[in-house]
């Protein structure tokens, strides 16, 4: 049995898939806990990260735990998995625990994640991740609106990876011991700019799309005012402007893990293009 957090985000709604195809027994744990879209024989289960009280029951039979980082319940949350006889743990991180930088908001909560699940007792996989393909999703209202899509950090140059192949890899970890106790650093197989991604989303759907740039002024206003905390929003522009983190760097551990290529961008596009309408 596996219990999979963040059942219905990007990652883990593709780890519990590829879990249920591989045969396995899931339980995936969300706040709500409900079980639309979920394949067959997949049970839902409702808990909240923050209290770890909520997430005990269902630890009971599991042998591997996908675990969502940042929350208040971590530490008792794998306390609690190490005494229900869980074996072992697959963290997701991002490649920013590698700086070692405690006090960016977004590496600092990371580093700590990872400095628990290495504590818990329990067999560890880290799986440090660059930006998501995914993200390109936040762009459905634009693209829905016009051909001009305006786009923060437009000279920074990233090899996102899709969240298909974040699961795969951790399938294989939670399955294994052969990527136990380390950190692995997951790149999709491209660096591109945002500029590229429009272009190929565009060419995608079939249209002419034309990538904006954002000034720096304008991606702070725009992210404060979504909400975004502003230290994490200093954290982004250390990452993207001031280089503090070098996303652009391709790395062959999806294939070398899973023994394929990770999907294009193109792919990913093509994948989700009826999500863009």
């Amino acid at each position: 049995m596996f219990l999979v957090t963040g059942a219905t985000g990007n990652v883990g709604a593709e780890l519990v898939r590829a879990l249920a195809e591989s045969g396995e027994r899931v339980r995936a744990l969300s706040r709500a806990g409900r079980s639309e879209g979920l394949p067959a024989g997949v049970a839902a289960v409702a808990g909240d990260l923050d209290r770890p009280e909520s997430v005990r029951p269902a630890l009971d039979g599991v042998r591997g735990l996908f675990l969502m980082p940042g929350y208040g319940g971590q530490r008792q949350i794998l306390a609690d998995a190490r005494d229900a006889g869980v074996e072992r743990v697959v963290l997701l991180s991002g490649r920013s625990a590698g700086t070692g930088d405690r006090g960016n908001a977004v590496a600092g909560y990371l580093i700590d994640a990872e400095d628990a699940v290495r504590a818990s007792g329990l067999r560890w996989t880290s799986l440090r991740c660059t930006s998501f393909m995914s993200n390109a999703l936040r762009l459905v209202e634009q693209i829905a609106k016009g051909d001009t899509v305006r786009v923060p950090f437009p000279d920074a140059r990233t090899a996102d990876v899709d969240p298909y192949d974040i699961a795969q890899v951790a399938l294989y970890a939670l399955r294994s011991d052969d990527w136990a106790d380390r950190a692995l650093e997951l790149t999709g197989p491209q660096a591109l700019l945002p500029a590229d991604r429009i272009r190929i989303l565009g060419e995608t759907l079939g249209r002419d799309l034309r990538a904006v740039g954002l000034t720096h002024e304008e991606t702070r206003a725009e992210l404060e005012a979504s909400g975004m905390p502003k230290p994490y929003v200093d954290a982004f522009f250390a990452f993207f402007v001031d280089g503090t983190l070098d996303e652009s760097e391709v790395l062959p551990t999806v294939e070398r893990v899973t023994d394929r290529a990770p999907r294009t961008f193109d792919q990913w596009a093509r994948v989700h293009a009826a999500a863009f309408g």
